[in-house]
């Protein structure tokens, strides 16, 4: 990977920065980075992100060396480029493109900024259909005062969240599940043993997270089925999916995983990308009552079709992958930018920067 430095220093003074993103300009936030950062040039483009992305105008592109984005732009016009700061947690759009490729440009997500956020809707989710907060919304709609019967309702304290892809959202989703009283198991493709392999070298929002790795009770590893179904057969109540998509990870939860899980009749929490999760497998396991539940923030195909089954399969609650928003969104974008910024013109240790082996 290259150093990001000048040949003579490591000031940002001949670099323009693009900033692609679907929000007007800061002007206040683009004259501080070119106050600190004398000689620095900031460019603004309002862009909204769709797949494929619509281009800029080349004039736009021409001398760029930074950009900061979602989605890939023509490579062509990115001839200059040597640090892409992406504002997303996970790079799955990049994946084999020609400057993703180019080992000369780094990349670093912003991951940590989202944890906040999204671990919240998957507790709020998850309360929400554990303590039937649904029904009883559509029974106000009929100003009737009734406590149903035969709706189960089911507390947090001794239950098992089980968290597949102990990131930055997986480290907040534990936090937030060990303060309702539940136990956490925490599951990575690598092995983590030691206390400075657990902890979270990532953006963490202040007061946020797991950034030392304390709170699972037990950790499980590994790349293999026979890892992934070791891990799902350990009791878990609530099973957290926040991993990113890769080629090993895609479709990680299938028939065979759901009747590993029916043994608990786990609920099932999708954050993170809809091919995670085979879709027919898991309309199977909600009608069949495999499972307790289902709440996803994605699916498969996305955006899910008009009329699917999906929809109205029982005890599932749908959003059209919003979880990640918030008025602070890019406070906390800003945040990373920044510093990864002051790291560049220091020659010092970028944060969050990605690994393009396996994609995180």
């Amino acid at each position: 990977m290259g150093s990001l430095t000048h040949s003579s220093s490591s000031d940002l003074s001949k670099d323009i920065i693009l900033i692609a993103v679907p929000a007007p300009p800061d002007a206040k936030w683009i004259a501080h980075l070119e106050a600190k950062h004398p000689g620095l040039k900031v460019r603004w483009a309002v862009h909204e992100f769709k797949f494929p992305l619509d281009p800029l105008p080349e004039e736009v592109y021409e001398g760029i060396t930074t950009l900061v984005t979602v989605l890939p732009h023509p490579v062509h016009l990115l001839q200059n480029v040597r640090f892409v700061q992406l504002i997303s947690a996970g790079a799955d759009r990049w994946i084999g493109n020609e400057l993703y490729n180019n080992p000369d440009v780094t990349f670093c997500t912003a991951n940590g900024i989202h944890a906040p956020q999204i671990a919240e809707w998957v507790i709020g989710t998850y309360l929400m259909l554990s303590h039937k907060f649904l029904p009883y919304a559509e029974q106000q709609k009929q100003e009737k005062w009734n406590r149903m019967a035969g709706l189960h309702i089911q507390d947090s304290p001794g239950l098992r969240m089980g968290v597949l892809g102990y990131g930055a959202i997986g480290r907040q989703c534990a936090r937030l599940g060990q303060a309702l009283g539940m136990e956490v198991y925490a599951y990575t493709r690598s092995e983590k043993t030691t206390p400075e392999s657990k902890r979270d070298d990532s953006y963490v929002v202040p007061g946020t997270g797991d950034p030392e790795g304390l709170i699972p009770s037990k950790w499980f590893h590994g790349s293999s089925k026979e890892a992934i179904n070791n891990f799902l057969d350990q009791g878990l109540d609530l099973l957290v999916l926040s991993l990113p998509l890769t080629e090993a990870t895609k479709y990680i939860l299938g028939k065979e995983q759901f009747e590993i899980l029916s043994k608990r009749k786990t609920f099932v929490s999708n954050i993170a990308r809809g091919q995670h999760i085979d879709t027919d497998a898991l309309i199977e396991a909600l009608r069949t009552e495999k499972i307790r539940g289902a709440a996803l923030d994605v699916a498969d195909p996305e955006p899910l079709t008009d009329g699917h089954p999906l929809w109205s399969a029982p005890n599932v609650f749908i959003t059209p992958h919003v979880s990640w928003q918030t008025p602070d969104y890019f406070n906390r974008v800003k945040a990373v930018v920044e510093r990864n910024l002051e790291a560049l013109s220091k020659g010092d240790k970028l944060i969050n920067v990605m690994d393009r082996v396996h994609h995180y």
